[in-house]
This record gives structure tokens, C-alpha cells and sequence, in this order.
């Protein structure tokens, strides 16, 4: 299967089990749950959780396990593009082709959105282990590691720093701290959930780990890039929102063909960290990461 089907058809599996969860929900107001499952089923790549998927797979673990800890991946990140589309962040009218979730239902009602989507994760992540057969210690080490990544000293807290660093100039190694966190650290959960999940040793999961901090680290290159150069129909929002906003990026900091040239090079590392390695199947995680270079959107 080439890896744009793979992507769709894994993307499809995972977009399911959101509409189930979400779907399934009682006893909160329904202008809550219009709006969680709003931004949540609006579509997108879904990047994270096909990464969840996929390393288990490459592990040769059983990937029912792993989609609950990928959806709530999605849900946390799906949480964070409401926050910061909002008028106090990035202040974004369009996500994903459609209007942000507080052009629909008002800042209070995007933020409490936010706010339980996040909450949702971690009750799903706990309920794994008695509803897929994961070992509660395996849960609770994953709920322990979701709480960092996504938490003040991981996204939340790289998201700070990218807003100090609007409208000046930093350092290379300064805008890779902030990346580090706030990308790389819940694609780095990701590929962790499914490696834990599917029982991978120290070797194998410090392998993975560094794949994934390269992976992270090119995506948010690409991301950078395609603000300068995408077409906004694809991305699904404006582009040239960083410049507007003063945001630091790559392109900015570097030049658009440095960055180029970066990412190739970013790429390439995050291949050769699992090149190699016994337990490894590294073919879709390879391909995945061919699929970041050449992406469009």
C-alpha cells in the first residue's frame, strides 16, 4: 500500500473512534459538545495518531490497543489549535478550510471546548487499560508522559516562548527550544505511546525517540515553509500568518533555501535513527517521513 493510502485509511480508522467517543458523550450541555466535536471531526491530517499507529505496527503490536492513546493525541492537539486560533493567541478567522471554533460558537464557549478535550484525553488514556488490555503501568507511564509533553514544560510551555519571541529576532538554538516543545515533544508522545504499547525495549524506544524529536523537528520546518510558499486552499488557512504575527520561523531566520536545505537534511536524520535496528520494521515510519518532505498542506 502506497503511503498516502496508508495515511487515509489509518486516518479514517482514527476518525471513527473520535466520533465514537465524542458521539457517546452524556450529561454536558449540547453547545459543548457541538463545539468539541466541531473542531475535533473537522478533518485535518491527522499526523499524530497515524503516527501512534503506525510504530506500533512497525513493533509488530496490535494497533486496537494503541487508538485510544491516539485519539487522545488528537484530542490534545485538537484542543491546543482551538486556544491558539483564538483573538489572545494567533487571533485565526480559518482552520482547516473552515471558520476557527470561536467564529462559530463565541471565545467562551472555544475556550471551556478546549478545556474538556483536554480533560477527555487523559479519561480515555485511563480507561485503556481496563477496556483494551493495556497494563495499567503502561497506561499510567503514558498518562505521566502525555501530562509533560503537553504540559508547562513541554507544548504549553514552548507556545510561551513562541509568543515572547514575537516581533524579535532569536537564535537558532532558541528556536529550536521552542519547537522542541511545542511540536516536538507531542509527536515524540506519539511515537512513545505506540512504542510503549506495543512493548518495545530501551533500545528500540531510545531509537524511535530520536526519530521522532527529527521528525517533529522537520515537520515544523515544513510548516514554516509552506506559510511562506503553500497554497492556502490546501494548508486550509491563511497563508503568511507568521510574518503577519512577527513569529519567529525558519524561513525568516535562516532564508527560505537554507530551510529547504534544512529540512532535507533534518529528514535524513530522523531516517537513519531507526535504519538498522532489530525489532524495527522501519518501512512505514520511513515513508512517513518521505511523506512530510514532499507535503503540500
Amino acid at each position: 500500500m502506497q503511503i498516502q493510502s496508508y495515511m487515509r485509511e489509518k486516518a479514517k480508522l482514527v476518525h471513527q473512534a473520535l466520533d465514537d467517543y465524542t458521539a457517546g458523550l452524556e450529561g454536558i450541555p449540547s453547545v459543548l459538545k457541538d463545539a468539541m466535536r466541531y473542531s475535533l471531526l473537522a478533518g485535518g491530517k491527522r499526523f499524530r495518531p497515524v503516527l501512534v499507529l503506525a510504530t506500533v505496527e512497525a513493533l509488530g503490536g496490535n494497533t486496537q490497543q494503541a487508538l485510544p492513546f491516539a485519539c487522545a493525541i488528537e484530542m490534545i492537539h485538537t484542543y491546543s489549535l482551538i486556544h491558539d486560533d483564538l483573538p489572545a493567541m494567533d487571533d485565526d478567522d480559518v482552520r482547516r478550510g473552515m471558520p476557527t471554533n470561536h467564529k462559530v460558537y463565541g471565545e467562551a464557549h472555544a475556550i471551556l471546548a478546549g478545556d474538556a478535550l483536554l480533560t477527555e484525553a487523559f479519561g480515555i488514556m485511563a480507561r485503556a487499560a481496563g477496556e483494551t488490555g493495556v497494563a495499567p503501568e503502561v497506561a499510567l507511564a503514558l498518562i505521566n508522559e502525555a501530562s509533560v509533553a503537553a504540559g508547562a514544560k513541554g507544548m504549553v510551555g514552548g507556545q510561551v516562548d513562541d509568543l515572547l519571541g514575537e516581533g524579535r529576532t532569536v537564535t537558532l538554538a532558541e528556536l529550536e527550544s521552542i519547537h522542541h516543545r511545542k511540536t516536538g515533544d507531542l509527536i515524540a508522545f506519539s511515537v512513545r505511546a505506540g512504542a510503549m504499547v506495543a512493548g518495545a525495549d530501551e533500545v528500540a524506544l531510545a531509537a524511535l525517540t530520536r526519530y521522532a524529536y527529527r521528525l517533529g523537528l522537520a515537520f515544523q520546518i515544513q510548516d514554516d515553509i509552506l506559510d511562506v510558499i503553500g497554497d492556502a486552499v490546501l494548508i486550509g488557512k491563511p497563508v503568511g500568518s507568521d510574518e503577519a504575527n512577527q513569529k519567529s520561523t525558519y524561513p525568516a531566520l535562516l532564508g527560505l533555501e537554507e530551510s529547504k536545505k534544512r529540512l532535507n537534511e533534518i529528514t535524513e536524520q530522523a531516517k537513519n535513527a531507526i535504519i538498522g535496528h532489530d525489532g524495527i520494521n522501519p518501512e512505514r515510519l520511513l515513508q512517513i517521513a518521505d511523506y512530510l518532505l514532499a507535503r503540500d498542506r
